[in-house]
């Protein structure tokens, strides 16, 4: 999540704020590969270029931050191609609005209006795709944990069927159901992020 945030929202407002230009062809190209490939293709291609071919990162387990890079980049490269165009999208729908202008107007820097008065403006997609996508992670991410031998949630619930055990089936699903209906809760962060929505 923490890689597809520093990445993808930073990909959608620089292309957001240079339509047309280099940087959004690189966010629009990024975007479709990530959406385009499957995660665990993803993986297997992490693993041969960064660990068979050049050894940088160990290919599978657990142990330190090292471990966490190649299953961080896998997993996250769909929801960086999302975030960079939900974030593109609603970043041009509010840099053509009115009180933009009048913050340009004003004389304010140009990475004042974008970041303070766009950007805050832009959130609520934003927001929204973000919770979706921790819902994704937590379930979603079965595959990615078989690949990189990742001891998760995932791996532990698809055990636990094959292995019959139905108190842990259970617990997995009430576990998941919680998160799923806490992460659905986004929309109180809606207020904090946009003065108009309390309103």
């Amino acid at each position: 999540m923490a890689f597809a945030v520093a990445t993808g929202i930073p990909l959608g407002v620089l292309s957001a704020r240079y339509p047309g230009g280099w940087v959004d062809r690189i966010a629009s190209l990024v975007a479709y590969l990530g959406v385009s490939f499957p995660v665990y293709w993803v993986g297997l291609v992490l693993i041969l270029v960064v660990s068979v071919m050049l050894r940088w990162l160990p290919p599978s387990g657990y142990g330190g931050l090292r471990y966490l890079v190649l299953p961080a980049l896998a997993l996250g490269s769909r929801s960086v191609a999302f975030l960079s165009r939900v974030t593109r999208s609603a970043m041009l729908d509010v840099l053509g609005s009115d009180f933009v202008r009048t913050a340009r107007a004003k004389g304010l820097s140009e990475r004042a209006v974008v970041l303070h008065h766009a950007l805050r403006n832009a959130l609520i997609p934003i927001l929204t795709v973000l919770g979706l996508d921790v819902g994704y992670y937590l379930t979603g991410s079965i595959l990615t944990e078989t690949i990189f031998s990742w001891p998760g949630l995932g791996r532990y619930v698809v055990n636990a069927i094959s292995r019959r055990d139905l108190p842990a089936i259970q617990g997995s699903v009430l576990f998941l159901s919680v998160v799923f209906v806490v992460v659905n809760l986004t929309d109180l962060a809606y207020a904090k992020a946009d003065p108009r929505v309390t309103l």
